[in-house]
């Protein structure tokens, strides 16, 4: 181009015209997008400047250790609760709030204890007794007994009851079981309330079942965080294992492109074949077995996900699921045998590229490292955000009181003004928040830390395909390979990229940020309009997530191929999305079959390594096989290990396909430039290489001579 700037006319615009000085990555280039570079420097100071808030304000020792009503740490060295390391609720069945997963607190007062309940009493029968002083250290701190008890129960100085209970992660919960069929808290049926009548325990239990979606969800989330505590070592060796085999694909798809492409195909048929045998065989093994023939309907959801492995429904649903999937693939083999060979062709050509640029392959490894630093920002600062509350304390009256709902302090209530107005009132604890400037723009907070991570996320990424497309471009424009390959193509078009192009990468990872977090409010809202009744506004919901859905895919095909010609040409982010979408409507057909179908081949390449790893993982940690003389820990939930090996193992694939697939998409854009400036004469030579020429062209001539026919 030489500087030349270009001009599109017509629907598509117009081809690209023969430039005698065009020799690959233009090196004399400017800043571009510079308003948008000040944007993001700005943004990201203002987000420092969240951080800073959040940390001076916030405390992640709320999520990690319990904290009583009074905001104080239960069995910290240091504190006053050091020998109290347990948290007892006095209402366990208000946990059921869904402000407790936002705030992290249940609004029922709360008090350290030196252990959980382990007996059924009443506080009605327990203050005249002997077991008052047992019952005297479930009270609030400094609790005397002067009172009488409907004072003591009105002012919440102590539970009305207690239930046997056991500690999960230091927070004392029922200790409610099933026997003979049968719910049951502890070892007993019945208790006596507080006004003396005996009572089945599964009144208790009903009222606790209010609670139970919380409960559940904790249980569940310590189980699983116990699963990781026991094997995490081993779920470490099995991304080994994944990133070895990834390498491995990868370095023997550079010298055996062909032929690792066709061993590919087959593996996939064989590990899906597989799949649907074992399936097969664990579905005729459970013919016959008492209660394998219950529905998934009828059983329902369980926390326990190995009890559908015990059902012969979930067995065949597999097995139908892994035979449409084998279908599809063979079907789409069949059809597709043709486009498989141009494909091939262009992986070769393409891993011709990376053995020039090895570097690359160690690239994902820094977009990694990035990733996991604004995730590190992002998780601290919102737990940081969430922990910034500060336990809030109101005035409670039974009876009319001109100060009833007002904030108050409980340590200097008793002789404040507010008490003698109220002689019945007391200051209780209400809730987690806050009521000054801070506190009232948490969620605004919230918003911004997502909104930013979205942006510096979509930025590190973009930073990364534009590193590696002016890498690969400058080999495919080298003419004569690879003495005209620049010295170090990667780290040139890295600098390039950081100095000329910051700005043209936050405008474009903006755009997508901006679509991000609308589809995170969208999920937001829809949350919270599942319970409404209308359907015009579930339907209209429905839509918009849709549309968002689809927009951001297409907002990332675009950035995609716009940050390559930004690689080449070092223009704009309009300009230089304008021009490759262009191209592509230019080359539509080729675009269709044949830049497709090397990402349908990528993602078998991804499916045959993650299937590979998963059922190494599943054998493993289901005991059915042993390395050396070590065997899988025992596990609450063996599908945790399974599960993170499986998407670990996937997401470590992509990084190391990523590099090849955006090898592919700027190769196959060159190609495109490449036809449009140049004829293959000897004034105007071809930069692609003779195999990729001989191949492709024919496709070309091919493609002409059925357009031609149709016109006919």
């Amino acid at each position: 181009m030489g500087g030349e700037r270009q001009h599109y006319y017509g629907k598509h615009g117009t081809p690209q015209k023969y430039d005698p000085t065009f020799k690959g990555p233009i090196y004399n280039r400017g800043c571009t997008d510079v308003i948008c570079c000040v944007f993001l420097l700005l943004a990201i100071v203002g987000y420092v400047a969240v951080g800073i808030i959040a940390w001076t304000h916030g405390d992640p020792r709320k999520v990690i250790y319990p904290t009583d009503s009074r905001g104080e740490f239960c069995g910290q060295k240091g504190t006053k609760n050091e020998n109290k390391p347990f948290l007892f609720y006095f209402n366990i069945v208000k946990c059921a709030s869904p402000l407790v997963l936002l705030e992290f607190q249940c609004p029922t007062p709360q008090i350290c204890v030196e252990k959980c309940p382990d007996r059924y009493l009443t506080y009605l029968n327990a203050h005249r007794s002997q077991d008052f002083e047992y019952y005297k250290q479930f009270c609030v701190p400094g609790f005397q007994n002067n009172k009488g008890v409907a004072e003591v129960l009105r002012d919440g100085d102590c539970p009305a009851v207690l239930t046997p209970s056991k500690p999960l992660a230091q927070r004392c919960f029922p200790d409610i079981h099933s026997h003979k069929g049968v719910l049951m808290v502890g070892n007993e049926t019945t208790y006596e309330d507080g006004h003396g009548f005996r009572k089945n325990i599964t009144e208790l239990v009903e009222g606790a079942k209010k609670a139970n979606g919380v409960l559940e969800a904790r249980q569940l989330a310590m189980r699983i965080f116990e699963d990781y505590t026991v094997s995490w070592y081993w779920i470490i060796i099995g991304l080994v294992i994944a990133m070895v085999l990834s390498l491995l694909f990868i370095v023997l798809l550079r010298f055996l492109a062909g032929i690792m492409v066709w061993v590919m195909i087959v593996m996939v048929i064989l590990v899906l074949g597989y799949g649907i045998f074992h399936c097969y065989m664990e579905y005729a093994r459970l013919r016959g077995e008492a209660g394998s023939d219950i529905s998934l309907v009828d059983l329902g959801f369980q926390t326990d996900l190995r009890v559908y492995l015990h059902l012969r429904q979930t067995w065949m649903a597999f097995m139908i699921i892994l035979s449409i999937l084998e279908v599809i693939i063979i079907l789409l083999l069949i059809f597709l045998r043709k486009r498989i060979l141009i494909a091939i062709a262009l992986i070769k050509e393409a891993s011709r590229a990376v053995g020039y640029v090895m570097c690359s392959l160690l690239y994902p490894l820094v977009t990694f490292f990035l990733l996991c630093l604004c995730i590190a920002y992002w998780a601290s600062t919102a737990i940081f955000l969430s922990t910034s509350n500060e336990a809030v304390y109101k005035i409670f009256n039974d009876t009319a009181c001109s100060v009833a709902g007002k904030t108050c302090n409980p340590e200097t209530f008793l002789s404040s003004n507010e008490s003698r107005l109220c002689p019945g009132a007391h200051c209780q604890f209400a809730f987690y928040g806050g009521e000054s400037t801070y506190h009232r723009a948490l969620l605004g907070l919230q918003i911004f830390n997502a909104f930013m991570f979205f942006w510096l996320a979509n930025f590190v990424l973009a930073l990364g395909q534009v590193t590696l497309a002016g890498a690969f471009a400058s080999y495919y424009w080298a003419l004569n390979k690879p003495d005209d390959l620049p010295a170090f193509p990667l780290f040139s078009a890295f600098g390039r990229a950081l100095r000329y192009h910051t700005g043209s990468l936050a405008f474009g990872s903006l755009i997508l940020a901006i679509v991000q977090i609308i589809r995170v409010i969208l999920e937001y809202l829809d949350q919270r309009l599942k319970a409404a009744e209308n359907k015009f506004a579930k339907f209209l919901m429905t839509c918009l997530k849709c549309c968002f859905w689809c927009l951001e895919k297409f907002i990332r095909f675009l950035n995609r191929n716009a940050y390559i010609m930004i690689a080449i040409y070092g223009t704009n982010f309009c300009t230089s999305a304008r021009n490759a979408f262009f191209l592509l409507m230019r080359n539509i057909i080729r675009v269709a079959v044949l830049d497709k179908v090397t990402d349908f081949l990528f993602l078998l390449g991804k499916l045959l390594i993650v299937g590979s790893v998963g059922i190494l993982a599943f054998f493993f940690f289901t005991h059915r096989i042993r390395i050396v003389q070590d065997t899988a820990p025992p596990l609450n939930y063996y599908w945790v290990p399974i599960l993170t090996v499986i998407v670990g193992s996937y997401l470590i694939a992509h990084g190391f396909f990523s590099v090849y697939g955006m090898c592919v998409d700027t190769l196959f854009l060159c190609f495109c430039e490449d036809l449009e400036r140049n004829d293959g004469s000897q004034e105007r030579p071809y930069f692609m290489s003779p195999q990729l020429r001989d191949i492709l062209l024919k496709e070309s001539a091919e493609e002409e001579g059925k357009r031609g026919e149709v016109e006919e």
